[in-house]
């Protein structure tokens, strides 16, 4: 089938889903969507879902998408996470109208090259989320003039226990894998601050 002929269901595993997802599978390549909220029953939906989509009805759904970590070379414009930002913000949202806070801080730096990180994009779903939640929210991107190795140094200053930190798409038992993309980057970064790696790579990146 074409991506015309596909559509995501969002899939919890009860059984309204259940049925939505199953009569759609008869027009439609699905894709089922599963959304982690933190509520307590979470890990009994999870095992629920795993159930239905083995079963026969099922059979032909798309399947959950597995990939591989970038390349320790691999460009930042390459290793875009569609709508990452999107669903950062909506879940943070909710917990502001909850808890009646007013404002978000996003990290998104200097350079960065999504279309989910600019000023216009926040401000755009800082409105919308007001309006969804009837609750007025502020987007702020407080490091977005400044590079990693400047965050560095300000986490420096500030006694950031960078040991205790990770960024990394494939680690490995708590250890940096030291071939990724995100590993260059950090090594790159420390490098670029003047300032020494604390990081505890499982392989030693490639200098």
């Amino acid at each position: 089938m074409s991506s015309l002929e596909s559509t995501a269901v969002l899939f919890s595993s009860g059984l309204d889903s259940a049925v939505l997802a199953a009569a759609e599978a008869q027009r439609r390549k699905v894709h089922p969507v599963y959304v982690s909220a933190g509520l307590a029953w979470e890990s009994e939906e999870l095992t629920a879902v795993d159930r239905l989509l083995a079963s026969p009805v099922y059979r032909d759904l798309a399947p959950i998408v597995r990939g591989t970590p970038p390349g320790f070379d691999t460009a930042d414009e390459e290793v875009y996470l569609t709508g990452r930002n999107i669903v950062l913000l909506t879940k943070a949202g909710i917990y502001c109208a909850q808890q009646k806070l007013s404002r978000i801080a996003i990290g998104p730096l200097a350079g960065n090259p999504f279309p989910d990180a600019t000023p216009e994009f926040f401000a755009t779903m800082a409105r919308t989320l007001s309006l969804g939640l009837a609750h007025e929210i502020a987007i702020d991107a407080p490091l977005v003039t400044m590079h990693k190795s400047d965050v560095i140094r300000l986490g420096a200053e500030l006694k950031v226990p960078f040991e205790l930190t990770l960024s990394c798409m494939n680690p490995r038992q708590g250890l940096h894998c030291g071939q990724c993309s995100k590993c260059r980057e950090r090594r790159d970064a420390f490098h670029e601050a003047g300032i020494d790696d604390p990081t505890s790579y499982a392989s030693t990146p490639v200098r």
